[in-house]
């Protein structure tokens, strides 16, 4: 399966919708599977810095193949990624809010979200990752759809 514009446009309008619904302005980026961009979405009055931390997320979800926020804990100093988000030119984020898409064991895309706490953005980032699972369910009756939502350990 290919992600697509129409998808991508879907699974951003999933997200602001819930951002509305928690009263947050949020940045989202949906990605392809190279971490190409597809579409940005930036709500009235939301952070600057978010838009380049939403694309980031979703990158990272991508080329690093897990949810953003599994990475905070390895990353910790002393853990066994430390300093991992200094990497690949400071594109790697290791906050909540970026998580890759799936159909079985492939990856297709991911979604990155900025804008509210870490837990808010995985709030925000799985309301699209749901919309993508219910879309893909709908074409394909029901396929081996799986979200890596991943969780927090502090």
């Amino acid at each position: 399966m290919v992600l697509t514009l129409e998808a991508a446009k879907h699974l951003a309008e999933a997200a602001e919708h819930k951002a509305r619904q928690m009263g947050l302005r949020i940045s989202v980026s949906v990605v392809d599977d190279g971490g190409n961009l597809l579409v940005f979405h930036r709500m009235e009055r939301a952070r600057i810095a978010g838009i380049e931390i939403s694309k980031n997320k979703a990158w990272t979800s991508v080329s690093m193949q897990q949810p953003t926020a599994n990475l905070a804990q390895s990353a910790q100093p002393g853990g066994p990624a430390f300093g991992i988000n200094t990497t690949n030119e400071g594109r790697i984020v290791i906050l909540g809010g970026g998580i890759p898409l799936m159909v079985g064991d492939h990856i297709v895309g991911g979604v990155g979200v900025s804008g509210g706490s870490g837990a808010q953005d995985i709030e925000v980032a799985t309301a699209a990752v749901q919309a993508f699972e219910a879309m893909v369910a709908g074409m394909s009756n029901g396929a081996n759809v799986n979200a890596r939502i991943g969780s927090y350990r502090y």
